[in-house]
């Protein structure tokens, strides 16, 4: 297996002194050990991975050395139109290494959303035009490839890849010490079963990628629920909140609640701004903010350092006057959200983690989408009225 420590002395021996990214838990133990040993100005963990190479070609041009960015593979639909239309050769030719978790790989077991991913990555790279390389736990290979990625970038003046496949790191030397400490004791799944608790059966659940769906899934069970109206989103990060508002949109007569996590309303925060500005009255965005990216290896988030509440009610969402830190606020803040008009907001301060026997839901992502529509469509042949809350 590559050693992160000496993986990362290769590329800083080779001139790369910037890293950044969007955590994957292929690279997981990588990212752990740079966020150990990089001062802040020299390792942003960044919103989305657009950004990160847009941040990437900005450090170049003022330094002229050359930078990494990290992401999974899923994420390189978020970087096409920089890589594309900002620092590809034939725009403004900047150099940069990319360091590309290999989620879906042909032939290895993973989530359905990685499996289209994972089979056409070679060819999306090769029709981007980016040289690439693969790490498969080879040290001295993983070594003459850090080496190559930097040269080639330098070369050609544009991005070269490096598509790593799973198991190829070993365990970080160095870690961080936890920075996601948020005032509160509440569990994310305990925040997630006193919401569903909560809600009239006929409301619709849209719920983000990760942990937020799983959990939702066993909660459902526990509890006995209807989930033929929980929409489980997988894949897509950050985009959870705006399928919400296209129901909400298109079924006035629907109640849609939108349980989303921190890492995913950064990713994409002008969704905020869309939906609080939108004037529907028939939704509501639920943030479960713990501080870090737990569903691939707990790499903090700058949800801790920004106030996502103020960000909202700026955005023209109706939100309670603080966050939830507490499960009976948290009952007392969904009591009166469900009572206001206009599209509603609320962030509720998790801890970080989940239990290590949480399951999975067992339908596909097509079986899931077949009940949520069936669901719904027997509401339109019946003509039933908007759901009230209990």
């Amino acid at each position: 297996m590559i050693s992160p420590k000496e993986f990362h002395s290769t590329l800083t021996a080779s001139g790369v002194e910037f890293f950044t990214g969007v955590p994957d838990s292929l690279l997981k133990e990588f990212c752990s050990y740079v966020d150990a040993v990089m001062p802040p100005q020299a390792h942003v963990i960044a919103a989305n991975e657009g950004s990160a190479v847009a941040l990437a070609a900005g450090y170049y041009l003022g330094t002229g050395k050359i930078p990494l960015v990290y992401m999974q593979n899923s994420g390189l639909g978020n970087s096409v139109n920089p890589l594309l239309s900002l620092v590809d050769r034939e725009v403004y030719s900047l150099p940069m290494v990319l360091l590309i978790g290999w989620r879906g790989e042909p032939g290895v077991r993973d989530e359905p959303q990685h499996l289209k991913q994972g089979r056409v990555m070679p060819a999306l790279l090769d029709s981007m035009e980016i040289p690439w390389r693969e790490l498969d736990g080879n040290p001295v290979s993983a070594s003459d490839a850090a080496i190559w990625a930097v040269e080639t970038a330098i070369r050609l003046s544009a991005p070269v890849a490096l598509l790593v496949r799973k198991g190829a790191f070993s365990k970080a030397e160095e870690s961080s010490k936890d920075s996601s400490l948020v005032g509160t004791k509440m569990s994310r799944e305990e925040a997630v079963a006193i919401i569903s608790s909560s809600l009239h059966e006929d409301t619709v659940v849209v719920s983000t990628t990760g942990m937020i769906s799983r959990e939702l899934h066993e909660v459902r069970l526990r509890q006995g629920r209807n989930s033929a109206r929980d929409f489980l989103t997988v894949g897509s990060m950050g985009h959870a909140s705006q399928i919400a508002m296209g129901i909400a949109l298109s079924r006035p007569d629907v109640e849609v609640v939108c349980i989303d996590g921190d890492g995913s309303a950064l990713m994409h925060m002008g969704g905020l701004a869309t939906l609080g500005s939108s004037g529907l009255s028939n939704i509501t965005h639920i943030v479960l903010n713990n501080g870090v990216h737990d569903s691939v290896g707990g790499q903090p988030t700058v949800a801790n350092q920004v106030s996502l509440t103020d960000i909202a009610r700026a955005c023209n969402y109706v939100v309670p006057s603080k966050s939830v830190y507490s499960e009976d606020d948290l009952r007392r803040k969904l009591h009166y959200l469900y009572s206001k008009k206009g599209p509603k907001f609320m962030e509720v301060r998790v801890v970080p983690g989940s239990r290590k026997d949480l399951g999975r839901p067992a339908e596909s992502p097509v079986r899931n989408r077949d009940i949520f529509l069936a669901s719904l469509s027997k509401d339109l042949e019946l003509g039933t009225p908007k759901a009230t809350r209990t």
